[in-house]
């Protein structure tokens, strides 16, 4: 794993983290949603990058 994709997928993870704090102090369930899927897409990204360099090894 590259350091810009970790960098990415971390930024994306914790964007995701901010703007699912956003939709529930505001109560929108459109952010909350947005948020959610942002999060949950940049954490599955790098455990997806952590396990193929485990089976490159």
């Amino acid at each position: 794993m590259s350091i810009g994709q970790t960098i990415k997928y971390r930024t994306q993870a914790f964007k995701g983290r901010v703007t699912e704090r956003i939709g529930r102090t505001t109560r929108n369930r459109r952010l909350q949603r947005h948020g959610r899927t942002d999060r949950i897409s940049g954490n599955l990204k790098q455990v997806g990058d952590k396990a193929k360099n485990a089976f490159k090894r």
